[in-house]
């Protein structure tokens, strides 16, 4: 049985994070120097009383809205964050309550990053696949802000808050979902990583503030970013994961109509896509309004994709996830 993406929506959080904001509290960060190496103009940033569940029910509200779905025909629900409301319950079963989903619906929470909307959508392939259910709602939804210290301008800067709604469903819809591939090294774990927070590392009011050579600040409750471990890690895996996914789905690079990759930022896209031999037309970036917004990056960058009739005359896309984990993955879809 196919699976396929009938529809997807997101939300982004009212406030907002320009880079004229961010230059009045670093002087010394160059406005264009930001927006030409990351590409991103702006990022939304969620509210104090703002959590994931809360950004995930609104994307999952616009879906229904947008594209006028019957909320009672959703038969699971998937959840993808870093960033849960409590470590238990699980956030899938509130987000099921809060839109008010049927009490027959499977539901869960899976804990990826960049990556994590690929994954998504294999998983959802599986339960469609495996008779299990007939349409999956899948979210993803983060509030990386809330980990990154107010004097890191480094993560300030890349960074923004998002959530994304997507239908998966056995009935016919926009692109059908093809192959996969996976890949997994957790020896890249400290890398990018929250250390504290979790039952190994509780959380502790005794962190001494740490700044780097190039002035951010962060302690062991922050985000902390090895930026050139992540550049040197993507380097050396998406080209293999890109040749994979051609492989396992019997295409060339000549057959792919557009590329969409998670927009980490706009320096490590351009020199990726040059590695792979991506002619420029044919690899979508979309980040400049909203920054890196973990696994809800390649959901909006398709729905803008299409918003500006990137995928008229398209037959074959390629995605591809890659970040925290280490974890990547990738897999085809297909326009009929």
């Amino acid at each position: 049985m196919k699976a396929n993406i009938k529809a997807i929506s997101y939300y982004l959080p009212e406030a907002i994070l320009s880079n004229d904001l961010i230059n009045q509290e670093f002087p010394e960060w160059d406005i264009e120097k930001i927006s030409s190496k990351t590409g991103i103009n702006s990022r939304h940033i969620s509210a104090d009383d703002e959590f994931s569940s809360d950004m995930a029910v609104k994307a999952a509200e616009k879906l229904f809205s947008e594209h006028n779905i019957d909320k009672s025909t959703i038969d699971f629900l998937l959840f993808c964050t870093q960033s849960p409301d409590y470590f238990l319950p699980t956030t899938a079963c509130i987000i099921q309550e809060k839109l008010g989903l049927n009490t027959t619906i499977g539901a869960l929470d899976f804990n990826l990053g960049c990556s994590g909307f690929v994954y998504g959508l294999s998983l959802a392939k599986g339960l469609i696949a495996g008779g299990m259910a007939n349409n999956v709602l899948l979210i993803t939804s983060e509030t990386y802000s809330k980990f990154i210290h107010p004097k890191d301008k480094s993560n300030k800067t890349i960074f923004g808050d998002a959530a994304a709604a997507t239908l998966i469903s056995s009935k016919a819809g926009f692109c059908s979902i093809g192959d996969f591939v996976f890949g997994t090294d957790g020896k890249g774990a400290e890398n990018l990583i929250v250390k504290q927070g979790g039952m190994r590392f509780p959380v502790s009011n005794n962190n001494e503030d740490i700044s780097d050579e190039f002035g951010n600040v962060r302690n062991d409750k922050n985000l902390f970013m090895n930026g050139t471990e992540i550049f040197n890690f993507t380097g050396e895996f998406v080209p293999k994961l890109t040749e994979a996914i051609l492989e396992k789905s019997n295409l060339t690079k000549e057959d792919i109509d557009l590329f969409i990759f998670h927009q980490a930022n706009k320096y490590m896209l351009n020199h990726l896509r040059k590695k792979i031999k991506i002619p420029e037309e044919k690899f979508f970036i979309a980040m400049q309004h909203c920054g890196n917004t973990v696994s809800s990056t390649i959901p909006i960058a398709l729905y803008e994709a299409q918003k500006e009739n990137r995928l008229v005359n398209c037959h074959n896309l390629i995605l591809a996830g890659f970040g925290v984990g280490y974890s990547w993955a990738a897999c085809n879809l297909i326009i009929e």
